[in-house]
């Protein structure tokens, strides 16, 4: 049963960085041209580290129990806010750093050098270590750069666990989750994401207009 759509109560885009709100406008063209952030691994060590994170979205499931966008100075790298609480965003970022990734740090680093190829929505006249990795679209624009993408399809099939998919919600808002490993009656893979009551575990994938599929090794 999906949850209430508490993720759509967001601070207005103009008086951002005071919020995490999430525009459905167009990211700016983000051309490919960042090396990769991560080396290639074996498939064993794929399998491993893939494990890792969706053990570690799992793991936020019933302990991070709301959903609150407010602006937070946090550390860097490393930095979150407090594990009771989050933002979609957020259950990646932490699913991720049980696999030794660092999105905040990552996405940092990349926005220092390409700064104008990321969303303009928010008015920021630099990089913000404290915000900008609780963005969707900065998280679509930074995976198109690492040349993360994958297509978006209906075949469930084509999603295995620890892949992260972004959707547009009928309010216009943007969402973003980590595949997991556990699947629906039907055979759907299950997502793990917060949108509104906390960190989940439902069957949303084909749920929403999917308009971001990612895979990191």
């Amino acid at each position: 049963m999906l949850r209430s759509f508490r993720c759509l109560i967001l601070l207005p885009l103009t008086i951002a960085p005071a919020g995490i709100g999430q525009s459905a406008a167009p990211a700016p063209a983000a051309t490919p041209t960042a090396p990769a952030a991560a080396n290639p691994v074996s498939d064993d060590e794929t399998k491993s580290r893939t494990a890792a994170v969706v053990t570690g979205a799992k793991k936020q499931i019933g302990v991070t129990k709301s959903y609150d966008p407010e602006y937070t100075v946090i550390p860097y790298p490393g930095g979150d806010v407090p594990l009771e609480k989050g933002v979609c965003t957020d259950v990646v970022v932490r699913a991720f750093r049980a696999a030794g990734i660092d999105f905040q740090q990552l996405m940092h680093e990349d926005m220092k050098i390409a700064f104008v190829r990321y969303p303009t929505l928010w008015a920021l006249k630099a990089p913000d270590p404290n915000i900008d990795h609780r963005r969707v679209p900065n998280f679509m624009v930074f995976f198109h750069r690492q040349n993360k993408r994958r297509p978006t399809t209906k075949d469930p099939t084509h999603y295995p666990p620890g892949d992260v998919v972004a959707w547009k919600l009928p309010s216009g808002q943007l969402h973003i989750g980590v595949v997991s490993d556990e699947k629906s009656p039907q055979g759907v893979p299950l997502v793990i994401h917060n949108i509104g009551n906390g960190t989940q575990q439902e069957d949303v994938l084909f749920a929403w207009e999917m308009i971001g599929h990612y895979r990191w090794w």
